[in-house]
């Protein structure tokens, strides 16, 4: 790989404490379960991103290490002890996602709404990201479910919610890279979050896939179209000789080039560069490119 990509291994204390927060408890990461190249440095500042739903995955994203199948895990007892380890950890901030669960009539949407719920009940003023995959035919139950947990919560726990959801790449690229998801519902389920009450939207880009600038330019206004507010760029990193080649390495040039090009179109908060995710800094209000 390029000398302008370096993971960072986890050694300070909060790396460990981090670890048997999870395991622990039972939990998944997504930070394990798609070989996130910033474990290290996340969990040694005592973050997570907590993984929903088990680790088997109802689609075979080209992309992704977490596992396919055909899951039978629930857990009636996961977004409690997410709330747990949340509060264990001293954390102000946290992302939920979820591998996609197709096979369950809701998605998989109650459960985000349980943790936020026992999240907010434990620790009122944290502040939520919901990662979720696209829903497919409940994107309207979803949102009606998500705006419906806000409201009944007391009133000293109504902070706003972010609600993320991966485009991942450009439309054509999308039968190779994302089997099973579409541009358009994708795009759909954004404007849907971007115009409910308490909610901001947010999406990410891989970079790296065989997109062109033309391609990036295009799907960044799209989303700003489509209302989304927030915006993570990345460079995609092969997580196992299964899944895609990287087509192409970014200098960080480039990624300082989609920032400006995001701000000029109006996103309010950019993250962009080699080892950016979707949640890198999620916490954070106003982002800027990491050092």
């Amino acid at each position: 790989m390029p000398t302008w990509i370096r993971q960072k291994l986890g050694r300070d204390a909060a790396y460990p404490l981090t670890s048997r927060a999870l395991h622990g408890r039972n939990l998944h990461s997504v930070c394990e379960e798609a070989r996130c190249p910033n474990r290290g440095e996340c969990w040694s500042r005592g973050t997570a991103t907590f993984m929903l739903l088990g680790e088997v995955c109802t689609r075979a994203c080209a992309f992704c290490s977490v596992k396919t199948g055909s899951p039978s895990w629930r857990d009636a007892g996961e977004a409690r002890r997410v709330a747990e380890a949340a509060v264990e950890l001293g954390l102000s901030f946290v992302v939920l996602t979820s591998v996609n669960r197709d096979d369950l009539p809701d998605g998989g949407a109650g459960v985000f709404a349980q943790a936020l719920r026992e999240l907010r009940l434990l620790r009122s003023e944290i502040g939520v990201e919901f990662l979720t995959p696209d829903f497919r035919k409940v994107q309207a139950e979803a949102a009606e479910l998500f705006t419906s947990t806000l409201v009944s919560l007391p009133s000293s726990t109504r902070r706003d919610l972010i609600w993320g959801h991966n485009v991942e790449t450009v439309p054509r690229l999308y039968r190779a890279v994302r089997k099973g998801a579409k541009y358009e519902r994708s795009l759909r389920l954004l404007e849907i979050a971007s115009h409910l009450p308490q909610i901001e939207a947010k999406s990410s880009l891989m970079l790296g896939l065989g997109e062109t600038r033309e391609e990036v330019a295009a799907v960044l206004r799209d989303l700003r179209g489509a209302g989304v507010q927030r915006l993570s760029l990345g460079q995609y990193l092969r997580p196992t000789l299964d899944n895609l080649p990287v087509a192409r390495y970014l200098p960080p040039q480039e990624f300082t080039e989609y920032e400006a090009l995001a701000r000029e179109l109006g996103f309010a908060w950019v993250k962009a560069g080699p080892l950016v995710r979707s949640s890198y800094y999620a916490e954070e209000i106003q982002g800027s490119s990491p050092c």
